[in-house]
């Protein structure tokens, strides 16, 4: 029989670890609070549970793919259908969410009182890179040498960064990076249609200079623009909540983040504009509100 893997969200990048699994032969148990989301793992022939605790009776390693820290504590710690409500012996628990270290440092120490394994690997790569993905993982190493097979199987480089909490921390700060990328890129797309450049020039010229200022976002975010695609790849609504957690953070710390407050306007105008499930390059429509074209006379 197949090994059995649970997974506890499926959402974009939880129905992409589960391909990959299955690619894997590993045999995926579903659970998802979203009916939708259930019904559309079992057209693709996914195991579906009735509850966290329905998952972790019946396998040894649980993976969790889920948008808030909120979100993740209940998935956990919730009394009549949590994971700690298992029984089972040997039970560990991966966390590939982006939440705040407290969260995983609070399910990390409740779980092992109870001889529960966790872990926090949060994802650093697009859903379309899956397979090629850098998980960092915060947590006991003696767990990660059990499940990293499984972890193989979605990502190409697992990366120790420290205990409990500490992958949730490269992610956080690896998304206010992001945040600040997409912010400014957005601004010079608003900025050179205001001045009537041809974006399809702009992009093509800093894209393939070898500039240093280029990255991987840039070019995929110049094209999005371009064409008007604002389907979801990582929602404004995703990156708000990341953001406010990088903030969060800093602020117990003592710290301003200037550049991320700023940009984080910016993702809460979009909000207000009804914007907040389209893909972050969306951002550029604020600005192209804020630069409107310049007008024939003034040209």
């Amino acid at each position: 029989m197949n090994e059995q893997v649970g997974l506890i969200g499926f959402g974009i990048m939880g129905a992409a670890i589960a391909a990959r699994l299955a690619e894997q032969h590993y045999s995926v148990l579903v659970y998802d609070v979203s009916s939708a989301a259930r019904s559309r793992a079992k057209e693709l022939h996914y195991t579906i549970c009735e509850s966290p605790v329905d998952v972790a009776e019946q396998v040894s390693v649980v993976l969790m793919s889920l948008a808030k820290p909120e979100q993740v504590r209940a998935v956990v710690q919730d009394r009549e259908c949590g994971l700690l409500c298992s029984v089972s012996q040997n039970l560990i628990v991966v966390d590939t969410s982006t939440v705040d270290p407290d969260t995983s440092k609070e399910n990390a120490e409740i779980s092992e009182q109870q001889g529960v394994g966790y872990l926090d690997c949060p994802v650093l790569g697009r859903p379309g890179a899956c397979g090629n993905w850098t998980l960092p993982v915060g947590g006991n190493k003696r767990y990660l040498e059990i499940v990293k097979p499984i972890l193989d199987t979605f990502a190409s480089r697992i990366i120790p960064v420290g205990p409990s909490g500490y992958g949730n921390l490269v992610k956080l700060l690896n998304n206010l990076m992001f945040g600040a990328i997409n912010s400014i890129t957005c601004e010079i797309f608003a900025l050179s249609q205001s001045l009537n450049m041809e974006p399809n020039v702009l992009f093509d010229t800093i894209a393939n200079s070898g500039a240093g200022t280029v990255s991987n976002l840039f070019k995929e975010l110049g094209p999005k623009i371009i064409d008007r695609e604002f389907s979801p790849v990582f929602s404004i609504d995703n990156l708000h909540k990341d953001i406010a957690l990088g903030i969060a953070l800093a602020t117990e710390s003592g710290i301003s983040l200037n550049i991320s407050e700023i940009g984080q306007e910016l993702n809460e105008k979009a909000q207000a504009a009804g914007l907040g499930q389209e893909d972050t390059a969306a951002v550029v429509k604020v600005y192209e509100d804020l630069l409107p074209l310049r007008s024939e006379k003034e040209r």
